[in-house]
């Protein structure tokens, strides 16, 4: 008979490990014990519960840039992998960006914005489809996962991508805009910072990302069994939290200068294009995902709540 507990017992020294691992001297995480046997655990019970009755199951975990959605997707997986001895896959949507050469011709033919990576329409869908395809089959062989290069913004050589050997029972399904859903045609005149308002004065860009939305990525998104949301507070507050992932990849990589690590003021321009669809997020998606986690401004989980 499984028990928090139990779990609690057999996992905790691996999770509070791995949680140590993204911590830097000056960043530390407080109450990991809290996050972990208050609200993981719990979430990955009721992950593994709903496995039960469909293999492989998808789950969908989206959240704001910087709001911790890999770090929360990995302690699941943890937890699943070693206490309900669950095969899982975590993905996430950022390795299935359009390669550099790919945005740039995006770029040429529909808007300039489109050489920057994070908003739909920069990913490949259509490999994302053919991935989750291919992990559904009742006669599963390998299957290779793309790896995308933040540092230099494109994507990892094959060689170098992930290999999967056993058919999933659970595949995490991580990203930013995972589940996000288009908006009313009459809502994107008005734009929401500078960036549409000096660069995309015609709506050109925010009718080519909204019109993903509702076509490509809804199929895409079709495809989830559930979805989980990282809520936070505010977009100020995520623009704060992304700040701090850029620094530690620039300390991670400051003896190379062949990465393109981001500057505080490059960071806050480039989220702007994330802002729109964010923001639409975070007045729609708690209405519709199964799970909402509430964060707290000191980037803590402060509640859970459970939609079905």
């Amino acid at each position: 008979m499984f028990s928090v507990i139990d779990c609690y017992k057999k996992v905790n020294n691996k999770c509070i490990k791995f949680i140590k691992s993204q911590e830097t001297p000056k960043e530390k995480f407080k109450n990991k014990e809290k996050m972990v046997k208050s609200f993981l655990i719990p979430i990955s019970f009721w992950i593994a519960n709903k496995a039960k009755k469909k293999r492989p199951f998808i789950v969908g975990l989206s959240g704001g840039q910087g709001s911790g959605k890999t770090t929360i997707s990995s302690i699941i997986s943890i937890i699943l992998k070693k206490y309900f001895k669950l095969n899982v896959f975590t993905i996430s949507i950022d390795d299935f960006y359009k390669t550099r050469k790919e945005r740039f011709l995006l770029s040429k033919k529909i808007h300039p914005l489109l050489m920057t990576r994070g908003a739909p329409g920069t990913h490949d869908v259509s490999l994302m489809l053919d991935f989750f395809k291919k992990a559904k089959r009742k006669k599963f062989r390998s299957l290779k996962q793309p790896r995308f290069n933040k540092a230099i913004d494109d994507r990892y050589s094959k060689k170098l991508w992930h290999s999967f050997k056993k058919k999933p029972d659970i595949i995490i399904f991580e990203g930013w805009c995972v589940g996000a859903r288009y908006e009313k045609s009459n809502t994107l005149i008005k734009p929401v910072n500078d960036l549409e308002k000096l660069k995309d004065k015609n709506l050109t860009w925010r009718r080519y990302v909204n019109k993903q939305l509702q076509s490509r990525y809804k199929h895409l998104y079709d495809q989830l069994n559930c979805l989980i949301y990282i809520k936070s507070k505010n977009f100020n507050l995520l623009q704060k939290w992304r700040i701090k992932q850029e620094k530690k990849l620039r300390l991670k990589n400051k003896r190379s200068n062949k990465f393109k690590i981001m500057s505080d003021k490059e960071v806050i321009n480039f989220m702007q294009t994330y802002q729109r669809v964010t923001q639409n997020m975070f007045k729609y998606v708690p209405k519709y995902a199964s799970i909402i986690l509430n964060l707290n401004s000191n980037h803590q989980i402060k509640s859970v709540i459970y939609n079905k």
